[in-house]
């Protein structure tokens, strides 16, 4: 036995993908039996037969489905080499073998048999690797029958997530996604053994989306252990994972999950045809250039998709009927399509009583709107006086500044957001001492030297606090946006200035649409139902139907209802 070292020169043949595939009404069986599965391409006919899976492994689609453009043709299908030497000299070529030090093959001979086990060494899973191979070191050369590889997959490779590959470029993608490959010397064909194992850190709760009551865990960067947190809360067999991949060098695994008997099949097909589409070089941004491709939103800051660490937040979604997207190395899921109304809910509404529930709710929404317009109307009371009430006589400066408060609420602004930079940078220890800083050095000096007024200070805290307390982080950036454009256009035109941009602001919320959804839906168009579910948390027994704007299969929540 012999092992060969790593390298090679890297290879430029990544077009192509593997193809596996799940039943989920077949199910698990035991053992290295193959499942009865065959796929027929329509190009030239192959089928591939799949083994049945121990856990629920991720399929990847045909170059159908690669992500790199609709109904492309599929590539010509490039053989094994047969001989053991070609096969290495080609990983040399192609791969980096003996170059890149994470690049292992390891040669031995079973049963007078030579073999070479292709992996990388980061992903391999070393002691279901090292089983196969103690399993394997037993053979002798009449255990073997005349095809030698049909009897190490039936009979003597000791690990159930295997498939036999005959197509060179799936077998490096395959590799390159963290499986290993068995080659026998003699055979046009190989093994592809599943035993991965990703970097992966553990579940925890995530810093965006925290409740007082409810489930600690979130998503992580393993697209495998984040679908499996769905499937725990959503034990449906109506619940659905179609994969795909997306970037012609990245490969990036893409998850779209819907449930089938409620999901509308025409958005859902929308979707796909948009991933599809995408031509990229690569996703190593993962979700939020996947959005960008799909999208398409321009110079629009406000979000169409939504975004979720929290598992029950997803699965939630998912059974109103909207479309989850996951992407591997993310811990955010995109949910489709979504509104501004759905941006500004959060789980802890949900996590209380229904009275509760619609009082936190409404205090959101107070702290929303003081982030939009409370600045924008005190500035605009300030420049013309005759505008306020006998009641709010109070409001207004008391003493100048030396600078124009135009320009106070501009540096205000920007030092807002160069404290939110400065927080994401620091570590966790000086944090305290950051705000420190910032409260007291900054603000009550700036004061202090009449650089600031205090009105200033205390009504953007105001909106800042509304603005962190908006759910949604890239609506509270939206905002942020449409506040300056409101101060600003104050500062030039008052009144008619305020007005004109915040028409200007309502009218592009009314034009947008997500995925072909309204994104004001349900106060434009007006959906009484769904309106009173979005002032007021509906108690659980009482929320019996699905949001119309989903168009779901199912429109009603109760089961009993569904089976008459």
């Amino acid at each position: 036995m012999r092992e060969r070292g790593q390298g090679g020169r890297d290879s430029d043949k990544r077009n192509a993908k593997p193809v596996y595939h799940y039943s989920e009404e077949a199910g698990f069986t035991g053992g290295v039996e193959l499942e009865p599965i065959a796929i027929i391409d329509s190009d030239d006919k192959e089928k591939l037969e799949l083994e049945a899976l121990e856990e629920p492994i991720i399929g990847h689609w045909g170059n159908r489905h690669s992500g790199n453009g609709a109904e492309e043709s599929k590539p010509e299908r490039e053989p094994i080499p047969e001989h053991i030497e070609q096969f290495i000299e080609k990983l040399e070529t192609e791969v980096g073998y003996k170059k890149s030090f994470d690049v292992v093959v390891r040669e031995m001979t079973f049963g007078e048999k030579r073999t070479a086990l292709f992996f990388l060494n980061g992903f391999a899973k070393d002691q279901v690797l090292t089983e196969v191979l103690k399993r394997l070191s037993y053979l002798q050369s009449d255990d073997l029958s005349p095809d030698a590889l049909h009897s190490f997959l039936d009979l003597y490779v000791p690990a159930v997530q295997v498939m036999q590959e005959c197509d060179w470029n799936n077998m490096m993608a395959g590799v390159l996604a963290g499986a290993s490959a068995l080659y026998i010397d003699g055979e046009n064909s190989l093994l592809m053994i599943d035993a991965k194992s990703f970097p992966a850190r553990s579940p925890e709760e995530p810093s965006l989306e925290r409740v007082v009551r409810g489930s600690r865990d979130g998503f992580v960067e393993t697209m495998l252990v984040n679908v499996t947190l769905v499937r725990r809360r959503l034990r449906d067999k109506h619940l659905r994972y179609e994969t795909m991949r997306v970037g012609d060098r990245t490969q990036t695994d893409v998850c779209l999950a819907y449930i089938d008997d409620i999901a509308d099949m025409e958005m859902l097909e929308a979707i796909r045809d948009k991933i599809k589409q995408v031509k990229l070089d690569g996703l190593p941004l993962a979700d939020k250039q996947l959005e960008e491709a799909t999208v398409k939103r321009g110079w629009n800051p406000f979000p169409l998709v939504r975004y979720s660490e929290r598992p029950d937040v997803v699965a939630a979604h998912l059974m109103e009927g909207h479309i989850a997207v996951f992407v591997d190395t993310s811990p955010s899921v995109m949910i489709l399509p979504t509104t501004f109304f759905d941006l500004v809910q959060h789980a802890e509404e949900n996590r209380q009583t229904p009275f509760l529930g619609t009082y936190f709710r409404w205090v959101r929404f107070f702290g929303i709107f003081a982030s939009l317009f409370l600045l924008p109307v005190w500035f605009l009371f300030t420049l013309q006086p005759e505008l306020k009430p006998a009641a709010l006589e109070f409001i207004g400066v008391q003493k100048e500044a030396k600078i124009p408060l135009v320009a106070q609420f501009l540096l205000a602004e920007i030092g807002v957001d160069l404290m939110r930079m400065a927080a994401v940078h620091t570590p966790a220890p000086l944090a305290t001492a950051m705000s420190l800083i910032a409260a007291i050095l900054i603000g009550d000096i700036a004061v202090e030297t009449g650089l600031f007024v205090n009105e200033v200070i205390l009504y953007m805290a105001v909106a800042a606090i509304g603005m962190f307390a908006t759910p949604s982080y890239e609506l509270g950036l939206a905002n942020r946006i449409v506040r300056l454009l409101l101060i600003i256009s104050v500062a030039f035109f008052r009144v008619p200035g305020f007005m004109i941009t915040s028409t200007a602001v309502f009218i592009i919320l009314v034009l947008m649409r997500s995925f072909n959804r309204p994104y004001m839906w349900p106060f434009i168009p007006f959906d009484v139902k769904g309106l009173w579910s979005i002032f007021i948390r509906p108690p659980v027994l009482y929320n019996r139907t699905r949001p119309n704007l989903l168009k779901p299969q199912q429109r009603n929540r109760m089961p009993e209802a569904n089976k008459e």
